[in-house]
């Protein structure tokens, strides 16, 4: 069993950025790929980012790229999502996932997800 931990949410301004980190509880934390999600009230968990288990491999959300990068630590077992240049619609909680095997997008394939931290981003 894996258990993540997401911090560094919060209010900020459009425009403004945000490092949200996600710890986890398990020792192979360096075999599970990791991921990013979110979900706005009233939408559905969308993929936000994700990253392979030696951090060779990257994938994220087409309207996202350019604005959030996704890295992780697994001397620390942390991954770590930086959201720059946040807009108001980056607004929803977010969440943390593992998985072992590949980067993929698809939310029912993770096993494992946190308890969200909330980002909101006021116009």
């Amino acid at each position: 069993q894996v258990q993540l931990v997401e911090s560094g949410g919060g209010l900020v301004q459009a425009g403004g950025s945000l490092r949200l980190s996600c710890a986890a509880s398990t020792r192979t934390f360096s075999t599970y790929t990791m991921g990013w999600f979110r979900q706005a009230p009233g939408k559905e968990r969308e993929f936000v980012a994700a990253i392979s288990w030696s951090g060779e491999s990257t994938d994220y959300a087409d309207s996202l790229k350019g604005r959030f990068t996704i890295s992780r630590e697994n001397a620390k077992i942390t991954v770590h999502l930086q959201m720059n240049s946040l807009k108001p619609e980056d607004t929803a909680v977010y969440y943390c996932a593992a998985k072992r095997g590949l980067v993929v997008r698809a939310v029912p394939l993770y096993d494992y997800w946190g308890q969200g931290t909330q980002v909101t981003v006021s116009s």
